[in-house]
């Protein structure tokens, strides 16, 4: 099997990848994520997934490289991470009573063929109506000041929700593991039959 790699410094998607029993390394890749005028938030991340894998690839000749990006809109507009706390309440003040979109962007790319797959997968949060002593409540208890939407689907931030709706709540996270399960198959590697080997 190639070398594996995950180009991302995230510990959440290398936590994820864990999942899959493979060995892997992880490399952070150095690109400029500013978004292009008048691009789409599902041209975006696919564009930076594809940009991340390229990016690492230069430091692994034989391997097959993961990237990954995720945005997340409401109403049309995409939200970035918040930072600070006022801005976590801003966000999720929109996001009350409404629905949340997470794109998230996965690229593998095969360094000996440079061959590219690439998939854009969507994941919507429906949340409940949250009062300002609620939000301060969440945003105090797990100051989520560093995530896309202001909360942390695997982890207290479950109780902002009334329903989640995708096919891979991995994806929610930041790495579609059910897609790139599919994409590391067409290279020949079966996970299945890969574990403990």
């Amino acid at each position: 099997m190639r070398q594996l790699v995950l180009g991302s410094s995230s510990p959440f998607r290398a936590e994820l990848l864990a999942k899959l029993h493979l060995p892997f390394v992880t490399a952070s890749p150095d690109i400029d994520e500013s978004v292009h005028q008048g691009e789409a938030a599902d041209a975006l991340v696919l564009r930076l997934a594809q940009q991340k894998a390229r990016a690492v690839a230069r430091d692994f000749d034989n391997a097959l490289i993961i990237g990954s990006d995720q945005v997340a809109v409401i109403d049309g507009q995409i939200l970035g991470k918040p930072g600070n706390h006022e801005t976590a309440v801003q966000q999720l003040r929109s996001a009350s009573s409404k629905s949340v979109t997470f794109l998230t962007g996965l690229a593998l790319f095969n360094s000996h063929s440079n061959t590219m797959q690439s998939i854009v997968e969507p994941f919507t949060v429906h949340f409940r109506r949250l009062s300002d002593a609620q939000i301060d409540c969440y945003l105090r208890q797990e100051q989520p000041y560093q995530c896309a939407g202001s909360f942390k689907s695997e982890g207290f931030g479950i109780s902002l929700f009334s329903r989640l709706e995708g096919n891979d709540p991995n994806a929610l996270v930041g790495l579609p593991l059910i897609q790139l399960i599919q994409m590391l198959d067409n290279e020949g590697v079966d996970v299945l039959q890969t574990v403990n080997t």
